[in-house]
């Protein structure tokens, strides 16, 4: 990797990032921030199936009408866990992408770096293997992790757009998502106390310039003109 590809070594992505606080009782946005994070210790210690509105009122110290009054039912609860999840991850994207000090190819690496740093903590290592094996039966959940995903590989199209203008834009899709299904994967293999999460520096390194030749020399197949 480039010198300019390390800002995010032993970083992480902030777990939760909530939209500013527009009128309303302060109170009430403290509430339901940390019933947010409360779900969120849940999700990742004890799994989807623990993350009842019962369990989340108890680890917040409260009771069950006062949480649903902020959360009306648990996919209200989910959409905005998910919504305040990858805000997090869309600001740090953000970062990158809108630094004009840096080439289209140094803003892949580090899009590259940061997700698979991200991807050595706890948070991430549990959090989103068990969101995809829920979607597998879960229409609502299928739903929300794909949407999800959709806007994480947003920035990503575009600085592809940037190195290959004359890709269309199928072809540019089908690249960002072979480049984040690719990251994806490593998480049961390098992610948080997994089998190589001490070798995930070198596979940093390989993944970007994999994905950078990738990126550089992908010929478009006739059906995705």
């Amino acid at each position: 990797m480039t010198e300019i590809a390390h800002r995010y070594q032993g970083t992480a992505v902030p777990d939760l990032t909530f939209p500013p606080r527009e009128g309303g009782y302060p109170k009430g946005h403290e509430t339901r921030e940390e019933i947010l994070r409360a779900a969120l210790r849940i999700l990742i210690e004890e799994g989807y199936r623990a993350m009842s509105m019962r369990r989340i009122a108890a680890q917040c110290g409260m009771k069950l009408g006062n949480l649903t009054y902020h959360f009306p039912n648990r996919e209200d609860l989910v959409q905005a866990l998910l919504d305040a999840v990858i805000t997090s991850y869309e600001i740090e994207f953000a970062n990158i992408f809108h630094d004009p000090s840096t080439t289209p190819e140094q803003r892949l690496e580090l899009y590259c770096e940061l997700v698979l740093e991200d991807i050595r903590s706890k948070k991430t290592t549990r959090l989103f293997p068990e969101l995809w094996a829920l979607s597998n039966h879960d229409t609502f959940v299928f739903e929300r992790v794909h949407d999800l995903y959709r806007r994480a590989r947003a920035p990503l199209e575009d600085v592809i757009a940037e190195m290959r203008p004359d890709l269309a834009e199928p072809a540019r899709h089908d690249i960002a998502l072979f480049i984040s299904a690719s990251m994806e994967g490593l998480t049961v293999f390098a992610g948080y106390a997994k089998p190589f999460e001490s070798r995930m520096q070198s596979l940093e390194a390989v993944a970007a310039r994999a994905f950078l030749d990738v990126v550089r020399n992908f010929v478009a197949p006739a059906d995705s003109a």
